[in-house]
């Protein structure tokens, strides 16, 4: 049976007894009495409060305690106290099981309402999807169910349609609304090679696209998995919550037992008296707004994240980013476009082009890709290579038209001859923020290609918004130190570790998490080990799968700005998650003393009954302050509120 449920029938069962409490005074009985009361709670205990008894005996054969321990404690003991009382002709007090039952039922409605939303906001996503796609079989184009489109269907979006999964556009141009998905607002202009998004809407302009992705594999289906594996989630500081609720729950029931013994032997209460305090007490002191601070805040956090395009995977993410003093960035894709282009080509531009070419024609490298397309450009026939051998960090070395052959970086020129004019080209080269690459023939270089990469538009803004925090910012880049450092004075990048080999980034990560935690940003294959070891990984979404399955952090719209956005949103939610413990547990602390009679003689006392409703309120009030985050500025000290 679910909470609600249980929650409405216990209401339904309770409003008598509560009708009785106020129309007592005027000489109004229920009828039948306390018979009827018994009946009434005992439906209560059977169906609503049950749980409780099984969660609470199920934790202590595990030898553990738990906050349903506490509600099952004070329920029970007031329902059995009271069928004593009634046997004996002493009052009775069975709407005090009731109606705590009813109010910590109270509290968890809000809590599953809470999650509810939280997930069906998720889950609009799924619904947005396209029910069908208009595909060419055949030489035809028709129109079949969504289930039944597979990698590699040519697919026509027509004007107001959705896009039905993830592709790249193979002719025709439009702008799309991909909000729903990376939450940017404006529509993005899509043309012929761009990348589509299953579930976005096509505004303007038909078009035909290839499908890249079906199914599962789709970004939106992926959003939606992360999302809830992190609503899911814990974080570490819970586990700080489930050790006090350990300590907790053992230290109330000694409290009290002590409560009814101070009432009953030293100051000459009456059982039923000295009951009702000890079981206020039990109630009182139910740490449920303790156990939903954590889980509550965490749900808000990353759905809100979600939608600004910004994928938190865990709770352990969001503690880490707290204490993160140092932000470490790759260049290529990251801070750059990630698309480059040959700028210059010093030596016989064909020949040092169908050599280099030759060469990188296979390899996926943004350089080598840069090289092909220029080449391409330029009608450049590619001669035929043999041997082909890939050198890690270095560059490839091959056989091209019967000679041996290299292109690659600086790391291999150690044996190789170069003239003192190239030299100098390639020190003005690279001072121009231009990366170079050397093509040699039989252990000679015969000529540079210069590539540029140039800074994205929002890296500057992005770095300034971190530099702001207060976090030291760092470059770790294979390419050359005079390259590095060039787009780095560009956008503010405090310091540069160049000439870096893939395997060794993780290296250089652990070196800086020396002198306090470190957010590394990456897209690459290369970047994945650095992305595990850093204690936040962020990945740029544009990124490789591994990359992306490696961060703790997605930036969905490859917006360096995002970074400082994820950052700031992380720690809104951790501090919401610390603000939500502190007051569930000063509440308990301070409810305590009242509920056990301290304040008795000043008229300040609680019954059960209140207490629960008080307990209750307490849930409310941690999930309305968890509720509270959609609202909360995210702000930088640079830029105004998000």
């Amino acid at each position: 049976m679910t909470i609600t449920k249980r929650f409405w029938i216990s209401l339904l069962f309770s409003l008598p007894m509560l009708i009785n409490m106020i129309l007592m005074p005027f000489g109004w009985m229920l009828p039948g009495g306390n018979w009827t009361q018994l009946a009434l709670t005992t439906v209560i205990m059977l169906v609503s409060a049950r749980p409780f008894w099984q969660s609470a005996w199920a934790s202590f054969n595990k030898h553990h305690s738990n906050m349903d321990t506490l509600v099952a404690i004070g329920t029970v003991t007031a329902y059995v106290y009271s069928i004593y009382a009634m046997a004996t002709n002493q009052a009775v007090f069975f709407e005090s099981a009731a109606f705590v039952t009813t109010f910590v039922l109270l509290g968890q409605v809000f809590e599953e309402r809470m999650r509810n939303n939280a997930s069906n906001a998720v889950e609009k996503l799924v619904d947005l999807q396209a029910k069908d796609a208009e595909v060419m079989r055949d030489g035809k184009l028709v129109k079949i169910p969504l289930s039944e489109v597979i990698v590699g269907d040519i697919i026509r979006v027509k004007p107001g349609e959705k896009v039905a999964v993830d592709g790249t556009i193979t002719d025709g141009t439009s702008t799309i609304d991909e909000s729903m998905v990376t939450g940017e607002s404006m529509p993005v202009e899509k043309k012929t090679g761009d990348k589509v998004i299953g579930s976005t809407i096509n505004s303007n302009g038909t078009f035909m696209f290839k499908a890249d992705k079906v199914g599962d594999d789709t970004m939106l289906s992926q959003i939606v998995e992360l999302v809830k594996k992190a609503q899911n989630s814990h974080a570490p500081i819970q586990n700080l919550t489930d050790k006090v609720s350990d300590i907790f729950v053992p230290t109330v029931l000694i409290l009290s037992i002590l409560t009814f013994l101070v009432w009953y032997v030293f100051l000459d209460a009456s059982v039923a008296n000295s009951l009702i305090f000890a079981v206020s007490v039990v109630v009182i002191a139910c740490p449920c707004a303790l156990g939903l601070a954590t889980p509550t805040a965490l749900m808000v956090g990353t759905g809100r994240s979600a939608k600004m395009g910004i994928l938190i995977k865990n709770g352990e993410v969001l503690e880490a980013v707290n204490d993160v003093k140092t932000v470490v960035f790759d260049k290529t894709g990251t801070i750059t476009v990630g698309k480059p282009e040959v700028t210059d080509i010093v030596g016989d531009e064909k020949e040092v082009l169908a050599f280099a070419t030759g060469l990188e024609q296979f390899s996926e490298h943004p350089l080598a890709s840069a090289i092909v397309k220029k080449a391409d450009n330029s009608n450049i026939s590619v001669p035929k290579v043999s041997q082909f051998k890939a050198l890690e960090g270095k560059g490839v070395e091959a056989v091209v038209a019967g000679k041996q052959a290299f292109v690659g970086n600086d790391k291999l020129l150690a044996d190789v001859d170069i003239d003192d004019n190239m030299k100098q080209q390639v020190i003005k080269l690279q001072e121009e923020a231009k990366t170079v690459v050397f093509v040699g023939v039989e252990n000679k270089v015969i000529g540079l290609i210069a590539i540029q990469d140039a800074p994205k538009d929002t890296s500057k803004e992005a770095i300034a918004d971190l530099k702001a925090r207060g976090l030291k910012t760092v470059m770790l880049t294979g390419d050359n130190q005079r390259v590095a450092q060039a787009i780095a004075s560009q956008v503010g990048i405090d310091s540069v570790i160049a000439d870096v080999l893939p395997s060794d980034k993780a290296d250089h990560v652990k070196a800086l998490q020396q002198d306090g935690k470190v957010a590394f940003v990456g897209d690459g294959i290369n970047d994945a080990p650095a992305l595990t070891v850093a204690d936040v990984g962020i990945a740029m979404g544009s990124g490789t799968d591994i990359a992306i399955e490696s961060g703790g952090i997605v930036l969905v719209k490859n917006d360096l700005r995002d970074v400082d956005r994820a950052l700031a949103l992380s720690k809104k939610t951790f501090n919401r998650i610390k603000l939500n413990l502190f007051w569930a547990f000063i509440y308990n602390v301070l409810g305590i003393p009242v509920a056990a009679g301290l304040f008795f003689g000043i008229g300040l006392s609680l019954s059960p009954e209140l207490a629960g409703l008080a307990m209750a309120f307490s849930s409310l009030s941690v999930v309305t302050s968890s509720m509270l985050l959609n609202k909360a500025k995210i702000t930088s000290k640079a830029r105004v509120a998000v």
